[in-house]
């Protein structure tokens, strides 16, 4: 059963909190989060992420950045990361989370890259994609919810 997501990158301020904006217009009855391996603790969503969501509908202005930690990581049904390194860093960190946590793109066998200090155009790139894993995840998502 899955009743809480939550989304991590290295910083949560760019590509987590895109994906847990889509992710919480898609799942309204859902529970979902984000945070950062390496956070930039408390700043709020990157400017090109804040632009570009709001072109989807999405409102992620009052977003601010925040650690991961255990207690989230005990709390998710599903950790999902942008790329297999993220993955592996959290399974390392935290053993028991073997099972919960999947790339973003796992079903399309893709990755997210990092869009931090770069032009628009790897912001929207970024966004593409994440919008592909959240289609490809929601559904699994509402089956098993």
């Amino acid at each position: 059963m899955i009743k809480t997501v939550l989304v991590v990158c290295i910083g949560n301020i760019c590509r987590s909190p895109m994906a847990e904006g889509l992710l919480k217009r898609a799942l309204p009855e859902g529970n979902v989060a984000s945070a950062g391996l390496g956070a930039l603790t408390g700043q709020a969503a990157d400017p090109e992420a804040v632009d570009l969501m709001t072109d989807q509908g999405v409102d992620i202005s009052g977003h601010r950045a925040q650690q991961l930690s255990y207690v989230m990581i005990r709390r998710a049904d599903l950790i999902l990361v942008m790329d297999g390194a993220q993955r592996q860093e959290i399974q390392r960190l935290h053993p028991a989370t073997t099972g919960r946590v999947f790339r973003l793109g796992e079903l399309g066998k893709f990755d997210v890259p990092d869009p931090y200090r770069r032009p628009r155009p790897a912001f929207e790139n970024a966004l593409q994609l994440i919008q592909r894993g959240v289609e490809s995840w929601v559904p699994r998502i509402r089956a098993l919810g």
